[in-house]
């Protein structure tokens, strides 16, 4: 059976080229775009590698493709009814096509840094703003401190800004996190996509550890990805969790994603060495990341 299977994939190999339909150089990355079979994919172009930010389906547009993008929605296991939420990088916008389906209520504040992601996003993987959300073309942290004049917080808060590497250094410091935190309800939650195996995976615990006191990861082994799960209060209990979960799946189906997972799989107490050094604007990760 195996042997069929892998003359299969050879005489298949040849016809699933990915085709190139846009590329360009914007002032952060080098942005392609390629098609592979039904399958479309926004790639960010950086020193170390090429890696896929966001992949839409062209067969079936709601299913959510990657693991990590199923795994964001686990905030929704500690508050189910986000009335505001705020998103830090856009990828091509299928998470908030997620939100806007499963609250249609809720406000939507994106920001992006790079104008040409939006752009690209709209053009090429169907990013619709609707009139709840408000597309915000600036850098994270710029973002955050105007918001902290103005007073604004937000009740689901996601980080999911990756430059291709990794997460722009300057967005997984101890002092960013704060920003993060005073913009954050006292009962909101903060969902953070990072990596399972990395150099920071240490340092990157303890920073959030430092600044929120309820801290959950949630891995899945068909992912190399890992989502830290942060609030100011306690969590709700296991048996909420799953309840929450089972909730959410009947409209999750449209999306092919099922939230079982996620709630067997939130881990309330991530380990990190204990003498492990914070993330500080001083002290940048790339420091640990010229360590590999």
């Amino acid at each position: 059976m195996l042997r069929i299977l892998a003359l299969l994939l050879l005489v298949l190999a040849p016809t699933l080229r990915a085709e190139i339909i846009h590329e360009e150089r914007s002032l952060y990355r080098n942005i392609l775009v390629r098609d592979l079979g039904s399958e479309r994919c926004l790639l960010f172009t950086v020193r170390r590698s090429n890696r896929n930010q966001s992949c839409l389906d062209l067969d079936d547009p709601d299913r959510l493709i990657f693991p990590y993008a199923r795994m964001m929605l686990s905030g929704l296991l500690v508050t189910p009814e986000p009335k505001r939420i705020l998103m830090v990088g856009l990828g091509g916008g299928t998470l908030p096509k997620v939100f806007s389906a499963l609250t249609p209520e809720a406000t939507q504040d994106l920001v992006e840094i790079d104008e040409a992601v939006v752009t690209v996003a709209k053009r090429f993987f169907d990013f619709k703003p609707t009139t709840q959300m408000a597309v915000h073309v600036q850098d994270a942290r710029v973002f955050l401190k105007r918001a902290a004049a103005r007073g604004l917080t937000w009740d689901y808060i996601m980080l999911d800004a990756f430059t291709g590497d990794y997460i722009p250094e300057h967005l997984m410091t101890r002092e960013f996190l704060e920003e993060v935190s005073a913009a954050l309800t006292e009962d909101g939650v903060l969902v953070a996509n990072t990596f399972a195996s990395s150099a920071l995976y240490d340092a990157e615990t303890a920073t959030y550890a430092a600044v929120f006191p309820a801290l959950a990861e949630v891995r899945l082994d068909e992912t190399l990805n890992r989502i830290l799960v942060a609030q100011k209060q306690p969590f709700p209990s296991a048996e909420d969790r799953q309840a929450a979960a089972e909730a959410l799946r009947r409209p999750l189906r449209r999306f092919a994603s099922d939230p079982l997972p996620l709630a067997r799989n939130f881990n309330v107490a991530p380990r990190f060495a204990e003498d492990t050094r914070l993330l500080t604007d001083q002290y940048a990760p790339v420091n640990l990341l010229q360590q590999q």
